[in-house]
């Protein structure tokens, strides 16, 4: 059975940083490219990162480029996003995903349940 168990969530103030984590199993996780997807109050799903399977090729969404990064430890079954200098408009669940390929294509097999992040002063 396939697994994606987030943390790392919580609430920090503009400018602030946290670490998010995706603990993976029930798949052979270096084998899959992965991402980070999120959904701000009261707005649609938005992708924000991916890694695919080697974790040489990354992508991110034009409004997190520079300020979050996207890693994952295969040896761990784990995908994290680092993310600093965090705004208001970060305020979202964040969800972790797997990919059915080793490439990101924009699929999403599988999510996690989410964790929450709240940028507040």
């Amino acid at each position: 059975e396939v697994q994606l168990v987030e943390s790392g969530g919580g609430l920090v103030q503009p400018g602030g940083s946290l670490r998010l984590s995706c603990a993976a199993s029930g798949f052979t996780f270096s084998s899959y490219a992965m991402s980070w997807v999120r959904q701000a109050p009261g707005k649609g799903l938005e992708w924000v990162s991916a890694a695919n399977s080697g974790d040489s090729n990354t992508g991110y969404v034009n409004s997190v480029k520079g300020r979050f990064t996207i890693s994952r430890d295969n040896a761990k079954n784990t995908l994290y996003l680092q993310m600093n200098s965090l705004q208001h408009e970060d305020t979202a669940v964040y969800y972790c995903t797997k990919s059915a390929d080793p490439w990101w294509n924009g699929g999403y097999e599988y999510w996690g349940q989410g964790t929450q992040v709240i940028v507040s002063s």
